[in-house]
């Protein structure tokens, strides 16, 4: 029997002096099939140790520092009317503590923090947030289509773009039933007709390959006909495998199962027709872009967990380092906290707090700034 890691592979037959293009087109094709299960295989793994640090060691320290941060929050609170700061100082620091109780209230909960929050800010959070929602509804309205009645969550960005792009789709869809519409009502010509019956046939070819190639597998594997129980037992495993290969249009796998199990060798890969391997390309290019999406699904979250543009590729390898990276973050930022907490106490230090914060505040500000003239640009 072939080992199970035998790769499916064309190679030149001594009467070519170099593989066909299509043959080329196979053999590249399975390479990047092979290595995006490899990247499947990788991600699972990564995104299992992932959640547990998540679990483990990410949410008690998020917890940890809202903790931390509200008590921060109301010992600033108390030091509004302390004596000694100046106006702009006690407005300073009101803006200060307006935008910490909006950070904390953003992660949730913390009904304390919203009291403070309403006591300095000039709109109630609620009213605020309602307005927000209000202003974004009605953009998204203008922009994409998004109703009054639809019932969305305008304060979650992940809602606002799942509903975009299904809203996207759907304007698709319809696009192309209207032209589908369009096309239909109009007469077809010969030409038009005998596309349409080609790309049918086609289509009947490359289910007929995959087809193919399952019935020889089920044939010849079919447990019923197995006399010897251990056979059986075996021959049902490999069954299931065949049928969920068959199932998903896995032909990479069931050509696999049939080097495998010895139905085919190497010799009669190399040896199919440009007509057959057509169709097993267009099948296994349909293979490769499900194998895209699956990593997708895994990479979307994490760019957006990390806060990184959507255009970038994610390796699974970095998702662990950038995750401890986090975490670091969190404990330097517990630690800041923890080291600001008698900033209230002593009037001077104070003082020379808020001052720092306004010039960070400034240097915010001036970066924002540059970043809008380099847009304008463009």
């Amino acid at each position: 029997m072939q080992a199970k890691n035998t790769p499916v592979r064309i190679a030149v037959k001594p009467d070519q002096s170099t593989l066909s293009t299509a043959q080329k087109s196979f053999n590249a094709l399975v390479k990047k099939i092979e290595k995006r299960r490899l990247e499947l295989q990788e991600w699972q793994g990564v995104m299992d140790l992932y959640q547990q640090k998540v679990a483990a060691e990410l949410q008690p320290r998020v917890l940890k520092l809202g903790e931390l941060q509200l008590v921060a929050l109301k010992a600033l609170d108390l030091a509004v009317d302390t004596k000694g700061l100046t106006q702009p100082e006690r407005e300073l620091l009101q803006d200060v503590i307006c935008e910490m109780a909006h950070d904390l209230l953003q992660q949730g909960g913390h009904a304390e923090a919203k009291a403070i929050y309403n006591k300095y800010s000039q709109l109630d959070f609620d009213a605020e947030e309602k307005k927000f929602a209000d202003e974004m509804k009605a953009a998204m309205e203008e922009a994409f289509g998004i109703g009054s009645g639809d019932d969305l969550d305008m304060t979650s960005p992940e809602a606002l773009m799942d509903h975009v792009r299904e809203q996207v789709a759907k304007a698709h869809q319809a696009d192309m039933e209207d032209v589908q519409e369009r096309r239909s009502q109009r007469k077809k010509t010969a030409k038009q007709m005998a596309r349409e019956e080609a790309t049918k046939a086609e289509s009947e070819q490359t289910s007929l390959s995959i087809r193919e190639v399952y019935r020889k597998l089920a044939s010849a594997l079919h447990p019923d006909r197995e006399q010897d129980p251990q056979e059986r037992v075996r021959k049902t495993g490999l069954m299931q495998r065949v049928n969920q290969a068959y199932e998903k249009k896995n032909l990479l796998l069931l050509l696999e199962l049939q080097l495998e199990l010895e139905h085919i060798d190497a010799h009669a890969i190399s040896g199919l027709s440009e007509q057959r391997l057509k169709h097993f390309n267009k099948i296994l290019k349909e293979q490769l872009a499900e194998l895209d999406q699956e990593i997708m699904h895994f990479e979307a979250p994490l760019l957006a967990q990390f806060q990184m543009p959507g255009y970038l590729r994610l390796r699974s390898k970095e998702v662990i380092a950038m995750l401890d990276a986090e975490i670091a973050q969190f404990d330097r930022e517990f630690r800041k906290v923890e080291r600001e907490l008698p900033l209230p106490n002593d009037l001077a230090s104070l003082k020379k707090w808020l001052k720092a914060r306004q010039r960070e505040a400034k240097q915010q500000q001036r970066s924002m700034s540059r970043m809008d003239d380099d847009f304008s640009f463009f």
